[in-house]
């Protein structure tokens, strides 16, 4: 078996206070983000959480830097704070993932295709396996500059579109934890 992490990527109260909350879209992926953090749980995977420090609601200060009260609480084996879309940039995470001897991560959290998406294919180039559990990701729509706009399941396709094969294994939940044992 692989040694194997999983990471959390901003599920933090701060999305709350955008404008483009939507909760419709939060509820699907509580469910699939909190499954999967149990799952990990009970199979004695250290799970990261990773949380986005910036400005506005993503300053410290705001109160806001906190773990989504929808989000199953769980013990971190390591927390980090970043200000790039990739977590492994101006972080320890990577130095920590070597000293923990983990070869595979399990990527889930928000968004999408901007955090996630970024820290998977990093993750990837540093040549780690890479997990992709886009069900366990949460995004919203976006419009283009043309006017044309993406909804969330349109992002979540061309996400998983990008990264299939070439940065990551796309995989439910269930196959995440099954590749896991």
């Amino acid at each position: 078996m692989t040694p194997t992490a999983l990471i959390v990527i901003d599920a933090q109260e701060s999305f709350r206070q955008r404008p483009y909350w939507q909760p419709q879209l939060a509820s699907a992926y509580f469910a699939a983000q909190n499954h999967l953090i149990e799952g990990a749980r009970s199979r004695g995977l250290p799970i990261v959480r990773v949380l986005h420090v910036d400005e506005g609601p993503f300053a410290l200060a705001s109160g806001f830097v906190t773990p989504l009260r929808e989000l199953a609480e769980f013990d971190p084996a390591v927390t980090v704070h970043k200000q790039r879309h990739s977590a492994l940039v101006g972080t320890p995470l990577e130095t920590w993932l070597i000293r923990e001897g983990i070869r595979r991560v399990i990527i889930s959290g928000i968004r999408t295709e901007q955090c996630c998406e970024t820290t998977a294919r990093h993750a990837s180039d540093l040549g780690f396996e890479v997990d992709y559990v886009t069900e366990a990701t949460l995004t919203f729509p976006m419009t283009h500059a043309s006017g044309v706009t993406l909804s969330a399941d349109d992002l979540k396709l061309r996400t998983e579109l990008v990264l299939t094969g070439r940065f990551a294994t796309v995989c439910s939940v269930e196959q995440a934890l099954a590749r896991v044992g």
